[in-house]
């Protein structure tokens, strides 16, 4: 684990691999960390070096210390780290939350990208007035009270069978971040609209999806792709909202294909 000062708050990142490698990206979902990653790193460190980080209050990363957080602030923090590791132009993946700094970085900064893949996200995600609530919840009861009801909704039938720790771990990870930023995050989806700037980029674009996504279903997606002019997503039949906890292997093939 490594650490950057950005703005004056602490940002926590993993640089892993040879510095002679192609750079990939890798942004987690909101209420989650970077652990998100760790089972694709097999599959990848051989051929790319691989960069991840927490998303404010979340992980090993500090706190937000404004009154608003915007995908550009959160697209900012992904392209800082990515001068860090030196590198001018890097492939990126992102899924749910992380999707949405894909999306601005493919509208702000797509002269960055080499690739980007965007799973389980939406050109815009839920409702306002649905965040509007998640956050005032989240303020009011903190994390920890609603990590149990937040938690189950990440996983299909089949990761919860096959892993049965697995929500009692996700909730544990969950309740310990910063509440007020998880809110303001919240607020910032709320918000987020990708729906008209997606287009006229030339960045190879993959999209995928979980069958039993609850969160983002499959639907969200595919609206996703007509607004970015991309090809049909790949949905995955025994995945929830996370692939790369629920089916890693799936996800890493796909991802490399990707690649290139």
């Amino acid at each position: 684990m490594s650490f950057l000062n950005i703005h004056g708050r602490t940002v926590g990142y993993r640089l892993l691999g040879d510095a002679s490698l192609p750079l990939v990206v890798l942004a987690h979902p909101l209420g989650m960390s970077q652990a998100v990653w760790d089972d694709l790193l097999p599959a990848l460190l051989p051929r790319y070096r691989v960069l991840s980080w927490d998303l404010p209050g979340h992980g090993s990363s500090a706190a937000w210390l404004g009154e608003r957080i915007t995908p550009a602030d959160l697209a900012a923090e992904a392209l800082a780290l990515a001068d860090v590791a030196g590198a001018e132009r890097f492939h990126f993946a992102g899924t749910s939350i992380g999707g949405v700094i894909g999306q601005q970085l493919l509208c702000a900064h797509a002269d960055r990208l080499l690739s980007a893949t965007l799973t389980n996200t939406g050109a815009v995600i839920g409702t306002r007035e649905a965040w509007q609530t998640r956050a005032d919840s989240v303020r009011t009861l903190g994390l920890a009270t609603m990590a149990v009801d937040i938690v189950p909704r990440w996983f299909g039938p089949a990761a919860l069978a096959a892993q049965p720790a697995l929500l009692a771990g996700w909730n544990t990870i969950m309740g310990r971040g910063d509440a007020n930023s998880y809110a303001l995050l919240c607020d910032m989806l709320g918000d987020a609209d990708f729906s008209e700037q997606l287009q006229g980029h030339d960045v190879p674009l993959l999209l995928l999806g979980g069958r039993e996504d609850v969160a983002t279903p499959p639907e969200t997606l595919r609206n996703l792709a007509g607004c970015a002019g991309a090809g049909e997503p790949v949905i995955l039949e025994k995945a929830g909202h996370v692939p790369s906890v629920e089916v890693p292997a799936q996800f890493a093939e796909l991802l490399l294909k990707h690649l290139g």
